[in-house]
């Protein structure tokens, strides 16, 4: 759906490898996406390219875990709409050499790129959030061959060195 096939999702994780600490109260209620690491870090242009898309206003959303989480996955079609700025949230197109890499579920109002800017790898692209359809604050990665995901073809993304297999923590 939406060119996402072959989609990455980084989510930042503490020194002991968890996403946020994990109480009883998460097991039966949505939590703030504050207490998780990675809300608010600091997300980098994965490659050099041209900023073709920006959106910023979605709402960051409570974060889903345990019970909670079975909820929002059954309302995910209405939630979604069959939009795929909704799925997206708060997100960053760059296109280079013809394929274009979304970064997805950034906090709102922290892109700090525009359409038409020339980006190089490591620059400041927005903030790590939880817009769109997200149970939790992460980053959402997905390489596809045109700037319209309704009608694109998923690409497979590729890292200087080898690709992280599931479940990998990896040091950024």
């Amino acid at each position: 759906m939406f060119a996402s096939a072959l989609a990455i999702d980084f989510v930042p994780v503490d020194g002991t490898g968890r996403s946020a600490p994990y109480t009883v109260a998460s097991v039966f209620r949505s939590e703030s996406p504050n207490i998780f690491p990675g809300f608010g870090q600091s997300v980098l242009a994965p490659i050099d390219g041209i900023v073709v898309a920006t959106q910023q206003s979605a709402a960051d959303h409570s974060a889903h875990r345990g019970l909670p989480s079975v909820r929002y996955a059954l309302s995910q079609r209405s939630r979604i709409g069959g939009s795929w700025t909704s799925a997206a949230g708060n997100h960053v197109l760059i296109e280079s050499s013809g394929i274009v890499v979304a970064i997805c579920h950034l906090q709102r109002d922290s892109i700090a790129v525009r359409n038409g800017q020339e980006v190089r790898i490591g620059d400041l692209l927005g903030r790590c959030g939880n817009s769109g359809n997200s149970t939790e604050p992460h980053v959402h990665l997905q390489a596809m061959d045109g700037r319209e995901p309704a009608s694109a073809r998923a690409v497979r993304l590729s890292f200087s060195g080898n690709i992280p297999s599931n479940g990998t923590v990896v040091d950024v």
